[in-house]
């Protein structure tokens, strides 16, 4: 299986996916003009890699803003997340946010309440 690297642009995000290290990164702005176009491969290689997860998949999220469209995208990669935790896996979702952006840490918190893995909210000082 080979590692996912999408530079980001003013409109989407970093995506760093290594199966090897099992670490997932999403990093930037996330306004593409079509998400599901966007995350479309990295919800496939999840996919891909939920056959033989490493020991721990530890998942970086660092947004600093993303439309409506990306958060349903945004909750299909953690679903994909959710089944490799499900089945047996430790997988662990590090949720950054700006000191004072309550918007993104609430966000965080909302796809706590949905998914059912451990998330830690990690606040970033400006």
């Amino acid at each position: 299986m080979d590692p996912i690297a999408i530079e980001g642009t003013p409109k989407t995000p970093t995506v760093n996916l290594n199966p090897t290290t099992g670490k997932v990164e999403i990093k930037g702005r996330s306004i593409p003009e079509n998400s599901i176009e966007f995350y479309k491969p990295v919800v496939d290689w999840l996919e891909s890699y939920s056959a033989s997860p490493t020991k721990l998949t530890e998942v970086n999220v660092q947004l600093e803003y993303f439309n409506t469209s990306s958060s349903k995208c945004i909750l299909d990669v953690f679903k994909k997340l959710e089944a490799i935790h499900k089945s047996g896996n430790e997988v662990i979702i590090n949720w950054y946010y700006e000191e004072d952006d309550e918007d993104m840490l609430e966000a965080g918190e909302d796809y706590q309440s949905i998914i059912r893995i451990p998330f830690k909210m990690i606040e970033i000082e400006e």
